[in-house]
This record gives C-alpha cells, sequence and structure tokens, in this order.
C-alpha cells in the first residue's frame, strides 16, 4: 500500500464461521483497529458485519509514517521511499488480524486461522468511484440481511458520521464529499431503497 492513497480494506472468515459472536468481539476489533491501524491510516468510513468487515481508509503520509513507524524503533531500516514503507503498512494490517485471532482464539478455545489468506485491499483513485464504495459500505448491513435500520447499525461508522460526538472517522471530509450533511443522508437513503429493491429480486429468483 501506497501513502497519500484511498483503499478498500475487506475479509471474512474462513468457511461459514463467525468474526464476531458477541458485542465484545465487535468492540474488541475496533478497539484493535484503533491501535493498529489508526496511527497510520485515516478512516472514512466501515462496517463490521458477522463474518466480514469493510473499511475505507487513507494512508497517512510518508511523514507521518515514517515517524511512526520510527516510534516503533526500526532504526535499522531505511524507512525512505514507498516500496519500504508498503511493506510496513501490511505488516501492521497483519499485527492487527493477528491481536484479535489470537484474542478470539483464546476466548472460545478454538485453533489455527480466522481470516482468509491475504486481506483484500482495492485501491480508490477516483472521488465518485470513493463515494460509491463508502455507500456500499454503510448500506452493507441491509446488502446482507443483517438489519433493515442501517442508520442505527451500531457496528457502522455512519451514526457516527451524522451525529456531532468526538470520533475518530473523517467526518467533515467524508461528508464533504457528498457536498454537505443533508445529501449525504439523502444519498444513502436513495441508495438503501435500491439495496432493498436488489434484495427482493434475489429473493425472487431464489423462490
Amino acid at each position: 500500500m501506497i501513502a497519500n492513497n484511498f483503499y478498500h480494506i475487506y475479509n471474512r472468515t474462513n468457511g461459514s464461521e463467525k468474526l464476531f459472536r458477541s458485542t465484545d468481539n465487535y468492540n474488541y476489533f475496533l478497539r484493535q483497529f484503533k491501535k493498529y491501524i489508526a496511527p497510520i491510516a485515516d478512516v472514512y468510513a466501515y462496517c463490521l458485519i458477522p463474518n466480514h468487515f469493510h473499511f475505507v481508509i487513507e494512508i497517512k503520509n510518508e511523514q507521518e509514517l515514517d515517524e511512526f513507524f520510527k516510534t516503533k524503533l526500526i532504526k535499522s531500516r531505511n524507512l525512505r521511499g514507498f516500496k519500504n514503507l508498503g511493506g510496513l503498512i501490511s505488516q501492521q494490517f497483519s499485527n492487527f488480524f493477528n491481536s484479535y485471532t489470537k484474542a478470539f482464539n483464546k476466548m472460545y478455545g478454538r485453533n489455527g486461522s480466522l481470516f482468509t489468506p491475504n486481506f483484500k485491499k482495492k485501491i480508490i483513485t477516483e472521488k465518485e468511484y470513493l463515494k460509491q464504495v463508502i455507500l456500499y459500505v454503510h448500506l452493507n448491513p441491509i446488502k446482507h440481511q443483517v438489519t433493515k435500520d442501517f442508520e442505527c447499525y451500531p457496528y457502522s461508522s455512519y451514526s457516527s458520521m451524522i451525529s456531532d460526538k468526538p470520533s475518530l472517522i473523517k467526518r467533515r471530509e467524508t461528508i464533504g464529499l457528498f457536498d454537505d450533511k443533508d445529501n449525504f443522508v439523502f444519498v444513502h437513503q436513495e441508495q438503501k431503497v435500491k439495496t432493498e429493491l436488489i434484495n427482493e429480486i434475489i429473493i425472487i429468483d431464489k423462490n
């Protein structure tokens, strides 16, 4: 991954196993994200579903990354240059996933990997695509029929976006992509209708 670029990060569990079995699991996952990823990336959207997750992030600039990794006592390496920083960024994500897996395995008495190998990451280079990914992430609970009320879904960044409470989410910048809060809400409601219609068509086709 490259400094100053947007990415859609996502992954799921192996097979049909759940990634989150309880509220504590969701909260711990977000705490570990804050610990490992927040220092190297800004968050524009996220959503956690029982068996997978999505994040829309912007990797911080090279100077910020350089300073962060130096605090981790990686002094023997040359931290300049995208190639090396890319490896350090990927390792930070691996540490994040490993920390969650270790705690999850201990809690539920299981062994082995929890996530599918090699988390997915798609670079986002255009504003319109960035907006579409943010919409997709926020509407994910409806897409997977976890809830019909995505606005109040507790494991998504949407409610934080329309709130005034302090948050790590890049609220002003994200809403700015949609011009203002009113349009941010309107576009999400419009997309909700489309998502629900697609779900209905899928159900009809299955029957």
